[in-house]
């Protein structure tokens, strides 16, 4: 019995009558995170995690058809049973568990297993099929801790201050831009591009306590951020604005940067190996610990990883989605609808 199809809109639950993640409009989408790829314009109605809520809406506008429930909270959708089950990846993430008939599929959405202090752990869900992510599907992707890999930016930032440097970070707006605010936290003075600011907001309505930070205008006065931190947007690399910071050091923070030499970054100062994916060996982990009989791996190394699985005892298929970050290149274009 076959619970999802996979369509020209998205992924397709026929007995539910709803799409996950649809990248072209649809009645019904179930979105498992905010992230621009996952969540798109265009659908009449709109269901997910409730933190995930205002991300929506402030992304999407405010006057979307949209409905939320909280982790592990059953909804019944046309004899279907659906429910959101925390992804690990940021602030409202989740897996989406899609039972009918007993048999049950689950759909990943992007994951980690990294907790990072800012978004609900992953948790493992046990299915018959799994729709796994595999951003970072190589074994050459293999995340520090959490704990070791704050502690060098907290020391870059002392070393930039020593020498009388503004230390600007490189994030997404969101999930990495607050990632760093929290990793950062206390060793400097916060300011966030406007773009984050908002998204900061959305994290506060939900009653997430950020650390104290300050909007900042590129284009006004400077001098309130001599040696503080600003974290920025990609898509203001090699842009005059950031070029009107003074006397700065800059570093991006991505998990491309695990891996040295990434041609579009060479001219940064530093490179963090910040990821809100699962590495290599988490992938594995959680594939295995679903128990599922068949997995079907989208976005990224899907080709490898699907290899890896079927030489593994666990039966895989590669599928085309229009998820993720195929390339480098695709770090540079933030959403700026944020």
């Amino acid at each position: 019995m076959q619970i999802l199809e996979f369509r020209p809109q998205g992924i397709y639950c026929k007995p539910g009558k709803f799409y996950i993640d649809p990248w072209l409009p649809v009645d019904k989408a179930l979105i498992t995170h905010g992230h621009a790829d996952h969540a798109r314009m265009g659908m009449k109605s709109y269901l997910c995690q409730r933190y995930t809520t205002p991300i929506l809406r402030i992304r999407l506008g405010e006057g979307i058809q949209v409905q939320d429930l909280d982790y592990n909270e059953p909804l019944n959708i046309n004899g279907v049973t659906v429910s959101f089950h925390p992804a690990g990846h940021i602030i409202g993430s989740a897996q989406i568990r899609i039972e009918y008939k007993g048999k049950v599929v689950v759909v990943s959405g992007d994951y980690k297993l990294q907790n990072d202090g800012m978004s609900t752990p992953f948790e493992l869900v046990r299915c018959h099929e799994f729709i796994t992510e595999s951003t970072f599907g190589l074994p050459i992707y293999q995340w520090e801790p959490v704990e070791q890999l704050n502690k060098q930016m907290q020391d870059w930032i002392l070393r930039n201050q020593s020498y009388g440097k503004t230390s600007v970070f490189i994030g997404y707006s969101l999930g990495k831009a607050q990632r760093i605010m929290k990793a950062v936290e206390g060793i400097a003075d916060i300011f966030v591009h406007g773009s984050i600011n908002r998204l900061n907001q959305a994290y506060e309505s939900v009653g997430i306590q950020l650390p104290t930070y300050r909007s900042v205008d590129l284009r006004e006065d400077l001098k309130a951020i001599n040696q503080a931190v600003v974290i920025l947007p990609p898509s203001l690399v090699g842009t005059n604005i950031i070029k009107r910071i003074p006397n700065m050091a800059y570093a991006i923070c991505s998990g491309w940067m695990a891996v040295r030499g990434a041609r579009r970054w060479r001219s940064a100062d530093a490179g963090f190996a910040v990821s809100d994916h699962a590495d290599w060996n988490d992938l594995i982990e959680v594939t295995r610990g679903t128990g599922a009989e068949k997995v079907y791996v989208t976005h990224g190394q899907t080709a490898v990883f699907s290899k890896f699985l079927n030489e593994h005892g666990i039966l895989s298929e590669e599928i085309k989605t229009d998820f993720g970050v195929e390339k480098e290149e695709a770090l540079m274009k933030e959403d700026e609808t944020a």
